[in-house]
């Protein structure tokens, strides 16, 4: 990726340094692997499987041994994954019927500077596209696994009520197609992930977005919407080791990721990836954590939050809020002015983790707004 499309790992460590985030790089070591099995842990190399095996058979990557150990590479030239679609406001006064087509996709794409990863994913970005609906709207939604892929897949809405969230009903081996429809009941800023087994695999490498099902009287409008999920990833070795790197079932077993990332690799969401608005705007923030394993603590530095959508629900908001617990598989929604220009840091206030890559930027171009809000003494 050419340097004036992306922040490199150097620039974003020195940005760090300015507001006391850099920490030195590198993870703890992988342990053994435990040797447990279960439906949320691999035992074996992925194979193409049919839609009615692809809700028994545990599928992932070489995770263990030679393929797992061989982190000395150079370094890999890849792009990121592209800036995931989200779904503008709802403006019908009266349910509706809604169309969702997914997609999964397998695509190698940049984890960090000089850093390839495997991911899988819904629609070839990470997170998946943002999808909405209105309460009470009939929502059809078509899953299809790409041919060419590695394993089966299905689809969990938390928004759904049903068993399974619909994954019983969607899962599909590769090449296959599922369609199935819900309605549309409850107001709110949900999860959706890939729930075939081993689960934590298919989210942490890529299986998870976001569903926002809108209130009957619509939300009030704002200047600017932006999307952003974290997720944690797992690789052998220290944070930043060069090459292509595996998946991990050890690091992921003990819930010790190598990266903590916001929408599926660091400086995804800086540079000129970075979110972008004007002073004056009203900015909304859809923010989710598809995990598998580490709840965020959401946190804009140099902003409070005028509203946030407690755990996910559009019809209770809280007011003046400085930063947000969102657990895995969990969601909300922030609103805040923008009064004062600059680079505002987006983290996870468990600050650790910014050397990971929990770190994005909202950059704000114009002039101050609001006389004596900041400024020098």
């Amino acid at each position: 990726m050419k340097a004036s499309t992306s922040i490199d790992r150097r620039t974003m460590l020195k940005r760090l340094g300015a507001i006391g985030l850099a920490a030195p790089f590198g993870a703890v070591a992988a342990c053994a692997d435990s040797g447990r099995t279960s439906r949320f842990q691999p035992t074996a190399t992925p194979k193409a499987t049919t839609a009615a095996a692809a809700s028994s058979m545990d599928h992932g990557a070489p995770l263990t041994g030679a393929a797992a150990s061989q982190t000395a590479q150079g370094a890999v030239t890849l792009p990121f994954l592209p800036v995931p679609v989200m779904a503008p406001p709802i403006t019908r006064n009266a349910p509706g019927e809604v169309l969702v087509e997914l997609e999964s996709v397998d695509v190698k794409g940049r984890l960090a500077e000089g850093v390839g990863y495997d991911f899988w994913t819904f629609n070839g970005t990470v997170p998946g596209p943002m999808l909405r609906a209105r309460q009470d709207d009939i929502v059809t939604l078509k899953l299809t696994n790409k041919l060419g892929n590695n394993a089966g897949h299905n689809i969990d809405l938390h928004a759904v009520t049903g068993p399974g969230g619909g994954a019983s009903l969607t899962n599909v081996g590769v090449g296959e197609t599922k369609t199935f429809r819900f309605k549309a009941t409850h107001p709110g800023v949900y999860v959706y992930h890939c729930a075939t087994a081993p689960i934590p695999l298919h989210i942490s490498n890529g299986m998870y977005g976001l569903i926002v099902v809108e209130p009957a009287g619509g939300l009030p409008p704002v200047d600017r919407e932006f999307y952003v999920c974290q997720g944690d990833i797992y690789t052998p070795g220290k944070t930043g080791d060069l090459g292509h790197q595996p998946f991990d079932l050890a690091s992921m077993a003990d819930e010790r990721p190598n990266y903590v990332v916001f929408n599926g690799a660091m400086g995804s969401v800086a540079g000129e990836r970075a979110l972008k608005a004007r002073v004056g705007e009203r900015v909304r923030i859809w923010f989710g954590v598809g995990g598998p394993n580490l709840t965020s603590s959401f946190h804009v530095i140099g902003e409070v939050f005028d509203r946030v959508a407690t755990w996910g629900s559009l019809t209770s908001m809280a007011e003046h809020v400085q930063t947000v617990t969102v657990a895995p598989g969990g969601a909300t929604m922030v609103e805040f002015g923008v009064e004062v220009p600059g680079t505002y840091v987006l983290v996870d206030h468990a600050l650790s983790r910014a050397s990971k890559g929990a770190v994005g930027e909202l950059v704000v171009e114009g002039t101050a707004s609001v006389p004596d809000l900041y400024a020098p003494a």
